[in-house]
């Protein structure tokens, strides 16, 4: 028994020494300590030997398991050490390497052209104002001259929570809010950008989610020419001084009269093309006086006071200065498209 627990220790030892990596070690240690082992054999066949070799033979199982287990704890944290080491080689930052360039992002293109048109209108005396995008009915529709039996309703599809709740259709809900909080005194000069959506068919020219910009100017005396005037300074400032403006008869609930509002194209300078369909003209917003029912139901006497209202569409802005030809590249997030409108 003596002999088997010598040649039992000499073998493991030899093993342990030999191990070259943690997992070979642990099967040294299975293999020689484990419960299915071979000392486990002997201290279990103990009960064969005589009453004096008993004591002897367990004290030797006792310090040739101590020795084997002592040499796998060594070589275990020598293995280990020599793994860190390893990978601290592989993993080493040559510092005398160029450095890799980051690359900032940019304002979004819808983002820019909204700051355009806000520098625009800030130059000509007009403030920001916003809205919530859940509005209610009265707002979005009856405060400017949509009666809930009003056929016009049928042309902005919306999106409602409940009779009296929806997303608002289109910015102009700011107008009248705006409008009651001045309480009948102008002069009111505002425009108002944010999201409107309405149920619509997703494709390359309509989306059920855009962007809009709506302009209000409520005082004394205003007149049509004064809306030409401001929208012509308009077209200049953000398509060029080169471009003019035309005003087409239209109808809007809300304005009476309406105008759609024709810039003249950039691409062939009037003279006619695709992009304006042989035209000359490319049509950007509608606009009009304001009705005079709107103003008296925010609180204005329309006898004294008079004003003009616009609205345009950011995407639709953006799509003629850039010629986009497709909506849908605003919100794909295509850092290929997002690219090519970083600011210098």
């Amino acid at each position: 028994m003596r002999e088997r627990l010598e040649a039992l220790r000499d073998e493991a030892l030899a093993k342990v020494a030999v191990a070259k990596d943690v997992k070979a070690l642990q099967d040294v240690r299975v293999a020689y300590l484990g419960k299915k082992g071979p000392i486990t054999e002997v201290l279990r066949g103990m009960g064969k030997l005589s009453a004096e070799e008993r004591p002897v033979i367990g004290q030797m199982a006792n310090d040739v398991r101590d020795a084997i287990k002592v040499q796998v704890e060594l070589k275990e944290k020598e293995l280990e050490a020599a793994a860190i080491e390893k990978q601290l080689a592989n993993e080493s930052i040559d510092v005398t390497l160029p450095g890799r360039p980051v690359q900032g992002g940019s304002t979004h293109p819808l983002t820019q052209v909204v700051e355009e048109v806000e520098e625009a209108f800030l130059g000509l005396g007009f403030s920001v104002a916003e809205g919530p995008e859940v509005e209610v009915d009265y707002y979005n529709f009856e405060a400017l001259n949509l009666p809930k039996d009003h056929p016009a309703r049928d042309m902005q599809d919306s999106f409602y929570f409940t009779e009296e709740l929806l997303l608002r259709t289109h910015t102009s809900p700011v107008q009248a809010r705006t409008m009651e909080l001045h309480k009948g005194k102008g002069p009111v000069k505002v425009i108002c950008p944010g999201k409107v959506f309405r149920r619509d068919d997703d494709d390359a020219t309509h989306s059920h989610q855009f962007m809009q910009i709506e302009g209000l100017f409520v005082d004394e005396n205003v007149r049509m020419s004064d809306l030409k005037g401001v929208l012509e300074q308009f077209a200049k400032s953000f398509f060029g001084e080169d471009r003019q403006i035309r005003l087409r008869p239209s109808f809007f609930p809300f304005t009476e009269p309406s105008v759609e509002v024709d810039v003249s194209c950039g691409m062939c300078g009037g003279k006619g093309c695709r992009v304006c369909k042989q035209s000359g003209w490319i049509e950007v917003l509608g606009a009009g006086m304001v009705h005079p029912r709107v103003l008296e139901m925010s609180g204005f006497d329309s006898t004294k006071y008079s004003g003009f209202a616009f609205g345009m569409g950011v995407e639709r802005l953006a799509m003629l200065k850039y010629d986009i030809d497709d909506i849908r590249h605003f919100y794909t997030n295509d850092i290929r498209f997002l690219a090519q409108f970083k600011r210098v």
